[in-house]
């Protein structure tokens, strides 16, 4: 399966920039996901690769055909680009049965009718809809139309599958069961796809690699795990999973490491690690994850990044403990193993590893 590569396109709308001069690369049979809030021109990326969309500057190849240049004049349509789409309403047609549906695509390209019988059927199997190919489609059940959406788009062994937030109208316990169900059948066929979504679980979840969008630009494209536990900037650790923020001073600079002192924490002094060049005397936004934070038991002694605090709330989650401690006038949320209990007005001692401990510079 051919690769996909985005060199420097941009789309206005008017005087809006959607996308602003962005570059990426989707390997063979990579899972690259858009990530970011409404608004950022993830969808508007996707739709000018699919040909929904003219870009106004910049390429994009497929593997090693152009299909669109603003400055070659070069545009390949959509139907002849060899990609198969989903999108986020299922856009099953009612009035056909599972296997027309799946079939409609093979039949535009007046494919052989033995053959079109022979593919939708390995292909309703692949989905896991074997058997259901003379039901009305209509008759499924929100994930089974999604999967007769995901089947249409497969059919016709597309060199690229794209998903415009194909999950989003599945309830969660569907959407979570069904996205792991995607990320397999993905590998299995071995399809290189881009997939568009706001949920940071889905993305962490299907992603080989992941670009977080912000305001048209791609602020971090990087694996899953490097995106969460090494953002690139302040909106990346706020976008994906919770954090808590302070604002603090830097005190002191060393290679790897520096202290800022957190006023309204009662000028506590803490060991973080800069994501970006830092001065002494900066002002600063610190970021700490809630799971980050261990709570200490008994004798504690005297231990870098100890803080000691007062329970203001608790919450059972069942498989956690959420709370609020306050240091100073500071809230801070934090989360436990279930088997930790502790009750609005216990004082306690949390101590954070300052690698776990990010630093941005404030902006004004």
């Amino acid at each position: 399966m051919p690769g996909v590569a985005v060199k420097n396109i941009s789309k206005m709308f008017d005087k809006f920039v959607a996308v602003d001069h962005i570059t990426f690369e989707v390997k063979d049979g990579e899972m690259m996901t858009l990530l970011g809030p409404s608004g950022c021109g993830k969808t508007t990326t996707l739709r000018m690769i699919a040909g929904l969309e003219k870009q106004n500057g910049g390429e994009i190849w497929i593997g090693d055909t152009c299909v669109s240049s603003v400055e070659k004049n070069i545009w390949v349509p959509p139907e002849k680009r060899g990609m198969g789409m989903v999108f986020q309403s299922y856009a099953v047609w009612p009035h056909m049965t599972v296997a027309d549906n799946v079939a409609f695509p093979l039949r535009v390209r007046k494919t052989p009718r033995a053959v079109v019988k022979e593919k939708v059927s390995k292909t309703l199997d692949l989905v896991g809809l074997g058997g259901l190919g003379n039901r009305p489609a209509t008759l499924l059940s929100g994930g089974q139309q999604q999967r007769v959406a995901l089947a249409r788009a497969l059919v016709f062994e597309p060199k690229v599958l794209l998903l415009d937030e194909p999950l989003s109208n599945l309830d969660a316990k569907l959407r979570e069961l069904m996205r792991v169900e995607l990320k397999a059948l993905q590998r299995r066929i071995g399809i290189t796809a881009i997939f568009v979504t706001h949920d940071q679980a889905e993305a962490m979840v299907l992603s080989d690699r992941l670009a977080v969008m912000n305001k048209g630009k791609i602020e971090q494209l990087a694996s899953p795990i490097e995106v969460y536990e090494r953002p690139s900037s302040k909106f990346v650790v706020d976008f994906i999973g919770r954090v808590n923020f302070l604002f603090a001073r830097v005190t002191d600079v060393f290679q790897d490491r520096c202290t800022v002192q957190v006023t309204k924490a009662g000028g506590l002094k803490i060991d973080c690690t800069p994501q970006e060049k830092l001065g002494k005397g900066d002002e600063a936004i610190l970021a700490i994850r809630p799971q980050e934070v261990k709570v200490l038991t008994g004798n504690v002694g005297q231990r870098a990044n100890a803080w000691k605090g007062t329970i203001k709330h608790s919450s059972y989650m069942g498989d956690h403990m959420e709370y609020i401690l306050t240091v100073g006038n500071e809230d801070i949320y934090i989360t436990t193993l279930p088997e930790i209990r502790l009750s609005p007005g216990d004082q306690v001692v949390i101590e954070i590893d300052p690698t776990f401990l990010k630093v941005w510079k404030a902006v004004a």
